[in-house]
């Protein structure tokens, strides 16, 4: 059945999924508040700050009346950076008059409160205003998903309901959705491969080989995993799409903001000339803040996430860092409750 589907955010992964829900039948409607990005999907059906070679189906319309974009949907999709998520939020409910799904598609943990985004959707949108709240993800770039390359990702809910019908709306021959309950474990999953992203850049800006990048991930893994799991995570979500299998696509690939971030931080720039040059929000350089203040509140240890939290802000130099992870004291690889 045809769906109407407000998309909040018209970047990359916006566009595309929106690409995907007009190709699947559906009425997207993307939002977003550049006029001149609005003029130039409706126009000329592109949106070539993202992506340069896309071209969208006519269908495909844009608009920056928040309003426009919600009435007579049935699913919200928010596809923003999450320092923007609340506001916008709260600006949405506001809007509703029907209950709608919410969908969120953005991967990050809001500064100050730590909030996943699902989070954030639950404080500002009263229940009586949602069916349930969703959380896309897995190892999906979008300049990829754009010309149908193979992708698999998550649709992730405590509302298995809801989770269903989300993975109903994005499947076909390109793209499989799994469901998965553990909401929690996919959004910790999403928001801190990114954090991992940005040393695999790193090592890579520095020249370091494919031993170096495996062990960064693997180890990566084990922090991401650990603290996830200390806030109410289901340990095997972490070895799914939304844990490993996004942060070999995020630490592997050039299409990896973060990735991109990382490897000119190893390559001597500074995070502002990082952050000018790359032009898009790069979600790890914030992620990191909020992981190193949930590990010290949970008592956790995560040398890789501190380490790069020091080489950011702290000015600590990369190399002297690298060595100083290398020579930590000697520990067994499984770790308990006891060992970090």
């Amino acid at each position: 059945m045809k769906k109407r589907i407000a998309v909040i955010g018209a970047g990359s992964w916006g566009t595309v999924l929106a690409k995907v829900l007009e190709e699947n039948g559906h009425e997207p409607i993307l939002y977003t508040n550049v006029e001149n990005q609005v003029k130039e999907i409706n126009e000329e059906h592109t949106n070539k700050r993202f992506l340069p070679n896309l071209v969208l189906s006519e269908n495909v319309k844009a608009t920056t009346d928040l309003k426009e974009a919600i009435i007579n949907s049935q699913i919200i999709l928010f596809v923003l950076p999450t320092k923007a998520t609340r506001v916008v939020a709260r600006q949405v409910s506001k809007l509703l008059e029907d209950k709608v799904i919410l969908v969120t598609a953005s991967k990050g943990l809001e500064q100050e409160t730590h909030k996943r985004i699902s989070e954030i959707l639950q404080e500002e949108i009263p229940e009586g205003k949602r069916e349930g709240i969703v959380a896309l993800s897995g190892p999906s770039h979008a300049e990829e998903v754009a010309v149908k390359d193979l992708t698999t990702i998550t649709a992730a809910s405590a509302n298995l309901d809801a989770a269903e019908k989300v993975q109903e709306l994005f499947m076909n021959n390109y793209m499989r959705i799994y469901t998965n309950k553990d909401i929690i474990g996919v959004e910790y999953g999403a928001a801190l491969k990114n954090i991992i992203a940005l040393g695999a850049g790193a090592i890579a800006g520095l020249g370091y080989g494919d031993n170096a990048k495996a062990a960064l991930i693997t180890r990566g893994l084990a922090e991401i995993s650990r603290l996830g799991i200390a806030f109410g995570a289901d340990p095997l979500t972490f070895i799914g799409l939304s844990g490993v299998g996004d942060l070999i696509v995020t630490c592997t690939s050039i299409h990896s903001r973060n990735w991109q971030a990382g490897s000119m931080i190893g390559k001597g720039y500074s995070l502002n000339e990082v952050l000018e040059t790359v032009g898009m929000v790069v979600e790890g350089a914030s992620t990191v803040v909020a992981a190193c203040e949930l590990a010290k509140e949970k008592n956790i240890e995560l040398p890789i996430t501190e380490a790069i939290y020091s080489v950011l802000y702290d000015h600590a130099d990369v190399r002297d860092t690298i060595i100083e992870l290398m020579n930590r004291d000697p520990k067994a690889e499984a770790h308990s409750k006891d060992q970090n």
